[in-house]
């Protein structure tokens, strides 16, 4: 497959995964249809439009294409349908979630290569990509943000793209190179959830201030 149809592909499939996400995300908070929509359309494309601006690519890329808001609305249409028994898998977020890190971390850092940028702000985007459209929803669902707890969530989705510019240097090929790095995110996250591990953090000094009181 040409990379650019790869890309693509990648794009559509996370974009609904996220919206998926979204809009879960939305009915668990009994959001109504028009409250649901917006909230899957951000989580799908808000990490894009903001690597989009940060690159300075604008009109950002779902405005060129009608598919990203068809994707948005099978992303409804599927809950709508679905939802009962999507609400019994209690990691189906997770799970959604996970997936659309990997997929959009690796399409970021693809999209800033294309660019020429630099590897490090490759990477970046890549991140950046992944995590904001997840960031927008909670925030707007009234959540704290994964990437601002100690889940491993960012960190995952830089492993997803170092693999990936490796198998790139390696030679592998687009598409296993995309899969074996989306695949890695994903069990980083499931062994994450599993095991309790947790992004390292800084301490505050809170212990030194007690004593001193």
């Amino acid at each position: 497959m040409p990379l650019e149809d790869l890309i693509y592909v990648l794009d559509l499939l996370g974009t609904l995964v996220f919206a998926i996400s979204g809009v879960i995300a939305a009915v668990e908070q009994k959001f109504d249809l028009v409250g649901a929509f917006i909230i899957g359309f951000v989580t799908a494309l808000g990490g894009g439009t903001t690597r989009d601006l940060l690159m300075g690519a604008t009109p950002v890329a779902w405005m060129h294409n009608l598919d990203y808001l068809l994707i948005v609305s099978l992303a409804m249409i599927l809950c709508y349908l679905f939802y009962p028994r999507l609400s019994k898998i209690r990691r189906s977020l997770f799970i959604f979630d996970s997936i659309g890190l990997g997929l959009f971390s690796i399409l970021g850092f693809q999209k800033a290569l294309i660019a020429e940028l630099d590897i490090p702000i490759a990477l970046i985007l890549g991140i950046v990509s992944a995590v904001f459209g997840g960031v927008i929803r909670d925030v707007l669902t009234n959540q704290v943000p994964l990437i601002f707890r100690k889940e491993i969530y960012a960190l995952a989705a830089l492993a997803g793209a170092v693999l990936y510019w490796l198998g790139g240097l390696l030679g592998l090929s687009a598409g296993i190179d995309a899969v074996v790095s989306i695949s890695l995110v994903v069990l980083i996250r499931s062994l994450a959830v599993a095991r309790g591990w947790q992004s390292p953090f800084l301490p505050l000094g809170s212990n030194s201030n007690s004593k001193e009181d």
